[in-house]
């Protein structure tokens, strides 16, 4: 038995370490081809080591990638903080408290994740259309709060629903106000949850393509503009860019399980007797 046991344990950690494995060689061939010099324009195959790229990001045969960035940024930023206000705010009434359409909304929610990017992309745009609304910074903007919501309220919500409300409840005897029970207890507790929502939404954003393609109108964001640029030229300055973005999200990915931890830490506090 004990041997059957150590042999099951090993396959699985062999399974994990080359899905592990299988994930993380896309990301260190960017890495590496970060530091190529290629000959002409594609970056594809390697030639020779070079700091070229790394000295000038925002460089390269393709003019316009510094543009397209920022405003990616821009659009990740305004809609991450929107959608997460938004969605721990609908997370708090959807586990907190009881009212008509509850279950409704329950399921709604599911409805963005469950639908296409394609099909989504285009419904927004027949219904910027038909609203002559015009196409561009704000219809992006409007496009990724909306697709961002659902991750939100789903993350959000998995934190509440393990939440220990007698910590709410020892507060209040205290003489804590309803607000002070929520900055002091509630928030902190649920800030790890609320932080992971925040850069899943960022990272969705940033990354997201379809649904930008569909509504961008003459606004160019980085995916779009590497899609445009890649039937002309895909320099090592690209690269670099995604290397920055994922060696940026690997930081704060750390920075949310140590305060992850921190909470936990500070949930499993209690009392001593009397």
């Amino acid at each position: 038995m004990r041997t059957r046991r150590k042999l099951l344990d090993g396959f699985l950690n062999v399974y994990a370490g080359l899905a592990l494995l299988y994930l993380l060689v896309p990301i260190a061939i960017i890495i590496v081809f970060s530091f190529n010099d290629p000959r002409g324009r594609f970056n594809f195959i390697w030639q020779e080591f070079s700091f070229d790229a790394w000295t000038d990001p925002f460089g390269g045969p393709v003019p316009g990638i510094g543009d397209a960035l920022a405003t990616s940024v821009e659009i990740a930023v305004l809609s991450t903080l929107v959608a997460t206000a938004l969605g721990t705010l609908t997370a708090l009434a959807l586990v907190r408290y009881e009212f008509r359409g509850r279950a409704p909304v329950n399921f709604f929610i599911f409805i963005p994740l469950a639908t296409p990017e394609v099909v989504l992309g285009a419904a927004l745009l027949s219904l910027f259309l038909n609203f002559s609304v015009a196409t561009g910074f704000s219809t992006i903007l409007i496009a990724h709060i909306m697709f961002n919501l659902s991750f939100v309220i789903i993350t959000v919500r998995s934190r509440l629903i393990g939440f220990d409300r007698s910590l709410e409840e020892a507060a209040q005897d205290l003489g804590a106000t309803p607000w002070q029970t929520f900055w002091l207890v509630t928030f902190p507790l649920i800030l790890p949850g609320v932080i992971s929502a925040a850069l899943l939404a960022f990272a969705l954003s940033l990354d997201d393509f379809v649904i930008t393609n569909f509504t961008s109108g003459s606004t160019i964001t980085f995916p779009v503009f590497v899609w445009g640029a890649a039937r002309v030229a895909i320099p090592p300055q690209i690269y670099v860019i995604a290397s920055m973005i994922f060696l940026v999200t690997l930081a704060a990915m750390l920075l949310t399980v140590w305060q992850q931890r921190r909470a936990e830490r500070m949930a499993s506090v209690r009392p001593e007797p009397a």
